[in-house]
């Protein structure tokens, strides 16, 4: 991979395949110098959470799918004293996963995604 924008910030869990309807295989979730800059615009209560990225992705506690999302896309929750969602997505030019977005979910919206499917708990 070339683009100088992107770095690695984790290495890709294969047990997340059990819990998707599309298996990946690759090695690293990337993350974009952009992100943080997304994050700022569009999440900035979120900005402290940027350096848990790794940890996120390494030990979440929920994993799942959003429907709504166009392309091959999951999503990790991880609960701190909020319930931080990291929204991943492979990039079908370059054959990449990266960061698309980060941000807080309420707990009724975690309980709903539990209730109805959507949300995994994830066994670390």
């Amino acid at each position: 991979m070339t683009n100088s924008k992107i770095f690695p910030v984790a290495s890709y869990n294969k047990k997340f395949n059990n819990y998707l309807p599309v298996h990946f295989n690759q090695d690293f979730i990337y993350q974009s110098s952009g992100l943080e800059k997304h994050i700022k615009k569009r999440h900035p209560e979120c900005l402290p959470y940027l350096k848990f990225i790794s940890s996120i992705i390494s030990s979440p506690d929920y994993i799942g799918v959003n429907p709504n999302e166009i392309g091959d896309s999951f999503e990790l929750v991880k609960t701190f004293h909020e319930n931080i969602q990291i929204g991943i997505k492979l990039d079908m030019k370059e054959n990449y996963l990266y960061i698309a977005t980060l941000h807080t979910i309420t707990n009724g919206k975690l309980k709903h995604g539990i209730a109805n499917g959507r949300l995994k708990k994830f066994d670390k």
